[in-house]
């Protein structure tokens, strides 16, 4: 049977949602937090010169640009069951196959297929003080630019690591000569950035927007981070917590010919955002109901926006409460991860997982076709006493997402 005929076939038996296989990515820099439900054996199972696993992609058409990785490291896979057997297909190769059935004609014709995807990136200690880049500097290395937004779930917070605290930006006053001189001492130790940036607070619950261009050093709480589809990164900070960072990853998405070209290092860099003095004010985000609160808890569940003021994706938080079925309608295609308790969406059962083993399959998380999220999704939660919670992350250009 024909790649096409599987699909459409996978999608009818299902009413319109996908099954998506874990897929994980390791990070060589960074010291995993343990709290992404992988047994803790498996942590190093890609070998420890690739690092320890601490990402977890969802809905992911975009490969990790990870040193001496698997061609598709990062990319999603659907996966569904035959009479003896179980089967897979990239999503990125189900999108390019059915897009229109997939995702829509009107999304596909604007932005050519699934231009986002989401992660948990769970670490012990921060990660170095880094952007992404925008879409001016990540054309030069055959690129796009990444914005992306964070949100930290309570269900899987019950323990903050080392340092649940974010630098982002640069203090108002910071003068570009000073993010030179921070560069020029990459290599002769801590190079002082964090000197001239301030941290915040983490809060489960709540989360930041952070466009492309803004420096950043994720706290150690495990975050939820909806982005568009791109891995473009340069690394601003020299030494972490005592571990060193190699200036490999700072001039990691630079032009080759523009290694010693402070200036052009420098102006990857968004300085209004960077030096804004209501940088908090500007980008942090508490949750916003996506109606009236009374009028949904009397329909069985609650949902909130939690990633929002991009138009490049946005994401929802979904509880429904114990033992209610409900229909929840969405403007557009979707993906999905539950982060507690167990149901029924359309036809399939759910569950979220206690502990995973590297290469199981699980059933926490899936992908909505946009004719499905627009008829409404039917999900049941089969707990008498536990929320079902998931969230619920979206591609560019949906229609009620909040702005700001």
């Amino acid at each position: 049977m024909e790649k096409t005929e599987v699909i459409r076939n996978i999608l009818e038996k299902n009413e319109g949602v996908l099954r998506l296989a874990p897929n994980w990515v390791p990070r060589d820099f960074c010291v995993p937090g343990k709290r992404l439900k992988l047994n803790p054996d498996d942590i190093y199972a890609l070998g420890k010169d690739r690092g320890g696993i601490d990402e977890r992609w969802f809905a992911s058409t975009t490969k990790a640009d990870n040193a001496n990785a698997p061609d598709d490291e990062g990319l999603s896979y659907i996966y569904f069951e035959t009479d003896d057997s179980v089967e897979q297909i990239l999503l990125k190769e189900a999108i390019e196959l059915l897009g229109d059935e997939i995702l829509g004609k009107d999304i596909m014709s604007r932005y050519g297929g699934w231009k986002m995807f989401s992660k948990f990136f769970d670490n012990q200690n921060p990660l170095p003080h880094h952007v992404h880049l925008q879409d001016k500097h990540a054309k030069n290395v055959n690129s796009s630019g990444k914005p992306e937004g964070y949100y930290f779930p309570p269900q899987l917070n019950f323990t903050e690591g080392d340092f649940p605290y974010t630098f982002f930006g640069l203090k108002p006053g910071t003068t570009k000569e000073d993010v030179k001189e921070c560069i020029r001492k990459f290599d002769e130790g801590d190079n002082g950035i964090l000197e001239l940036s301030q941290a915040y607070k983490l809060k489960p619950g709540t989360g930041w927007s952070v466009p492309a261009g803004l420096l950043h050093a994720p706290g150690s709480l495990l975050t939820y981070e909806p982005q568009s589809a791109s891995d473009v990164f340069s690394m601003f900070q020299s030494v972490v917590q005592g571990q060193t960072v190699s200036k490999e990853l700072l001039l990691k998405d630079i032009p080759e010919d523009k290694y010693k070209d402070l200036d052009y290092i420098v102006d990857v860099l968004d300085w209004e955002q960077n030096v804004d003095p209501n940088l908090a004010e500007n980008h942090f985000m508490e949750g916003i109901p996506v109606k009236s609160k009374k009028d949904m808890e009397a329909e069985g569940y609650f949902e909130k926006w939690i990633v929002y003021g991009s138009n490049e994706f946005c994401a929802k938080e979904l509880t429904v409460y114990p033992n209610e079925e409900v229909i929840i309608k969405d403007k557009a295609a979707y993906g999905a991860i539950l982060v507690q308790g167990h149901g029924t969406i359309q036809s399939l059962k759910v569950e979220t997982p206690n502990m995973i083993n590297y290469g199981d399959l699980t059933k926490d998380e899936i992908f909505v076709a946009h004719y499905a999220a627009k008829e409404g999704l039917r999900i049941k939660n089969d707990s008498k006493n536990e929320n079902l919670v998931m969230l619920k992350h979206f591609g560019p250009g949906h229609p009620t997402s909040p702005k700001n």
